[in-house]
């Protein structure tokens, strides 16, 4: 029955990462309208990302105040202020560099991850990738230099965009890897307050320093982020993070430069050249291929929580 309910689980993991994904996919067009229309800066974006979900966080963590007392509460919850400050720094990265570069790139660059945390696995495992992971390691590789490349061929603004992009992907995979620690003990919807919680801080400090307006006049924008990108996107993310592998989180973060490409398309006429295309391909065909020789490692060693 244990063996029924685990696979039980693990399916439910998989729409619940299709969903997630489209949702944080909406996140970069919903970045641009809140600038450009509610004329609050990128960083102050966050701030209110993050804010406005507070109260939801608060109440559905509240719905897990009978879990059994952890053991290290006080560590867990240190781990997932931590996860937050990694999580902050995400948000202003990716945030200021959406609209530095193209949808695209944006999300497909921030979406680093989609290799990084397969790669953490091994780092904690000591071990060392199949001949087909070095392979998907090097076309991911590739084809970000691709896109790094044809973005600099026609703005240097855009090259500066990737490259906050690819911080902000960086500034993910530590956030996911502290937060699904902590998850395993506190519960997501309690590590999602926690992170929130010293998120807000950090980026209404940094907005303040460099001036981001953070007064929206418009608020739908910002509510729509809110709900869409950090309750269920977040929410469904961590959900499943510890019940697949990390590689088929990665696979599935894949998803977002898909929809956010055909955003951009379509609101901003944003067209892929044949440069494009073979960068995200490479990246994509990097992840199929890390799914494809994917070892599994015991769930210890991965530092994924059970």
């Amino acid at each position: 029955m244990q063996h029924v309910a685990i696979r039980r689980s693990a399916g439910l993991a998989i729409p619940a990462l299709v969903v997630a994904n489209i949702a944080l996919a909406l996140g970069p067009w919903l970045v641009r309208i809140a600038q450009s229309e509610g004329h609050v800066g990128p960083i102050g974006a966050g701030v209110w990302r993050l804010t406005l979900a507070m109260p939801l966080l608060i109440l559905f963590a509240w719905t897990e105040r009978h879990r059994p007392r952890p053991a290290g509460k006080k560590r867990l919850i240190a781990v997932a202020i931590l996860s937050g400050l990694f999580f902050g720094a995400d948000l202003g990265a990716w945030h200021v560099g959406i609209l530095h570069t193209r949808l695209s790139n944006a999300t497909l660059l921030g979406n680093c991850t989609a290799i990084l945390f397969p790669a953490y696995g091994f780092i904690v495992a000591r071990t060392l990738p199949s001949g087909k992971q070095a392979v998907a390691l090097a076309l991911a590789m590739a084809g970000a230099t691709l896109l790094l490349g044809r973005s600099y061929e026609l703005s240097a603004r855009n090259l500066v965009g990737d490259l906050l992009c690819v911080a902000a992907g960086l500034a993910y995979t530590l956030y996911l890897v502290a937060a699904d620690r902590a998850r395993g003990g506190l519960g997501p919807w309690t590590t999602l307050a926690w992170s929130a919680a010293a998120g807000i801080p950090l980026l209404l400090a940094v907005a303040f320093a460099l001036g981001d307006p953070v007064w929206p006049r418009i608020w739908w924008p910002l509510v729509a982020m809110m709900l869409g990108s950090q309750v269920l996107g977040q929410g469904l993310i961590l959900y499943a993070v510890s019940r697949v592998s990390a590689l088929i989180v990665g696979l599935m973060l894949l998803l977002q430069p898909i929809v956010a490409a055909t955003i951009g398309w379509i609101v901003y006429g944003e067209r892929l050249t044949l440069f494009d295309l073979v960068g995200a391909v490479a990246i994509a065909l990097a992840v199929l291929l890390v799914r494809d020789a994917e070892r599994p490692l015991p769930a210890d060693k991965m530092g994924l929580n059970s």
